[in-house]
């Protein structure tokens, strides 16, 4: 039963009682039994709006509640003409007011938040309070991969947000390895949500910076290199030249071990040269000259080149090409790197495999990939791709990647370079249709 109408039942109780004793007192006197009728009718009344006054405050602080367990803070309260409840709807209406001014500030901050997310080109993981993916932006997105979502365990083993975490357990940022080779910085902080603290993830993208401080380093390096080694090269083989003239001065065999071992010599200095070359032709890399090139032409080409180390170490060179639109680049610095990347791929089956090059259209956007059977790539070499003088080979020179990356990256070409400890190793370049 409502307060209101235990008001009334009591009011009509306690009348009724004094009407019945009136009665029973006055029935002697038809006009005092009157009277005294008339006087409860009227104590009835006013008990009626008494009641009815003090219940619409009542009302109020029930209504008022109702409305703010419901965040309507758009209603508003009408004076009433009563002092103590206009009192009340002034505190409920500006407290209203303030509320509702909070939320759209919430709202508008909360949106800006979010737009800024949106575009920032740096990526953002928030987690939740299990230490679940709360939330990704599309640079994260792009960074760290589709399979980084949502709902995702944040350490879910062998994910790469897995390895991001672990980078930055200890520290509160560090440089990290990210699928094809790409390097950046992350960060791990914290924030306040509703009392609870919770993770978020910053990710930096540094591939571009890191690539021009590493290219600055590695052309003055070899550039010094080059000029103490040709100098060199070239007064010895000066040398060693009038060193043959004089050698024809002596007797037969002797002369014929000198000239011998001088041609050694002579012959190693062309090689020390031959090898500075290399180096120093990734530093003198020409700017692309770009026109319109059908892949598959050039596809075919370099298989009918690479044939004959393909079947030396029976590996199988297969080519499995769909239709893609011509697309702008420079041939001849595209077939260096080609040549590079089916080279390493051709290295890494070592012998009966198989080295799969594909064409195709993804998202609207040619791909090219060239996949191999090989062991793929251990996690100490994925942490030193495209790194300059990094290799894995005794006497290979680390800079085949370097020169591949560097011809790509003037192209203005997107591209990665991964696969999973145990293989495939696959390598994709990403074109702009012409």
């Amino acid at each position: 039963m409502t307060l209101r109408r235990l008001f009334y039942a009591y009011l009509l109780v306690l009348h009724g009682v004094a009407a019945a004793l009136a009665w029973h007192i006055a029935r002697g006197s038809v006009w005092g039994l009157l009277g005294l009728e008339a006087g409860l009718a009227v104590s009835v009344a006013v008990g009626a709006w008494l009641i009815d006054r003090l219940l619409r405050a009542h009302a109020l602080v029930r209504e008022s509640a109702q409305l703010l367990e419901e965040s309507d803070y758009t209603t508003r309260f009408l004076p009433t003409g009563q002092i103590e409840i206009d009192r009340l709807i002034a505190i409920y209406n500006r407290m209203a007011d303030a509320l509702r001014a909070e939320r759209v500030r919430v709202r508008e901050q909360h949106h800006f938040l979010q737009s800024l997310l949106e575009v920032s080109p740096s990526g953002a993981v928030i987690l939740d309070h299990d230490a679940r993916v709360d939330f990704v932006n599309p640079a994260a997105a792009r960074l760290l991969g589709p399979d980084v979502r949502p709902g995702l365990p944040a350490h879910a083993e062998g994910s790469v947000l897995h390895d991001v975490i672990d980078a930055v357990a200890t520290a509160p940022s560090a440089l990290v390895t990210l699928p094809g080779g790409r390097r950046a910085k992350a960060s791990r902080g914290t924030f306040m949500d509703r009392g609870f603290s919770r993770t978020f993830l910053l990710i930096e993208e540094l591939t571009e910076e890191l690539r021009q401080a590493e290219k600055a380093a590695y052309e003055k390096l070899i550039r010094m290199l080059s000029h103490e080694v040709n100098n060199s090269v070239a007064a010895s083989n000066s040398l060693l030249g009038s060193c043959l003239v004089l050698a024809e001065q002596l007797p037969g065999e002797a002369r014929s071990d000198l000239e011998g071992a001088l041609h050694v010599v002579m012959n190693r200095t062309s090689q020390l040269g031959a090898f500075m070359k290399a180096f120093a032709d990734v530093v003198r890399l020409p700017e692309p000259t770009l026109a319109p090139c059908n892949l598959h032409d050039l596809l075919n080409h370099l298989r009918r080149l690479m044939a004959a180390e393909a079947d030396r170490r029976r590996i199988a060179l297969v080519m499995e090409l769909e239709p893609v639109p011509p697309v702008d680049l420079d041939r001849t610095l595209m077939e260096q790197a080609l040549v590079n990347i089916l080279k390493n791929a051709i290295e890494a089956v070592d012998h009966d495999g198989r080295v799969v090059v594909r064409t195709g259209i993804s998202g609207a956007q040619p791909f090219l990939q060239v996949e191999d059977s090989g062991p793929g790539l251990a996690p100490e070499v994925r942490a030193h791709l495209f790194t300059p003088f990094f290799s894995t080979k005794e006497s290979g020179q680390g800079i085949g990647l370097t020169l591949v990356q560097e011809i790509l990256t003037r192209h203005g070409l997107a591209f990665t370079l991964d696969g999973p400890d145990g293989g495939p190793t696959r390598f994709t370049i990403w074109f702009g249709s012409h």
